[in-house]
């Protein structure tokens, strides 16, 4: 392994899912300005928008997304645009 090219600032970090407020610790050299204490300890504080305890795909929750009907939609828009109607004018 190659010397000088890896980080030395390993720490332990503590990352909050902001949607569940779920709090996980790891090793991280994120960079962080605020700190949560978890039992006990002080670390610093990484949010996150999304974790493995929020995601659909961890979940098994999905959303239903109503695609038939958007694509009903954007061909009534663009209807005026298509060859077929040009060559009926």
């Amino acid at each position: 392994m190659r010397k000088g090219i890896h980080p030395e600032n390993y720490r332990l970090v503590a990352f909050k899912d902001m949607s569940n407020d779920d709090v996980f610790i790891t090793k991280s050299t994120a960079d962080a300005k605020e700190t949560i204490t978890v039992d006990g300890v002080e670390y610093p504080l990484v949010k996150l928008e999304i974790s493995r305890t929020s995601h659909p795909y961890y979940t098994g929750k999905t959303k239903l997304v109503d695609t038939a009907g958007r694509i009903d939609k954007f061909k009534n828009k663009y209807k005026k645009f298509s060859k077929e109607e040009k060559k009926a004018e």
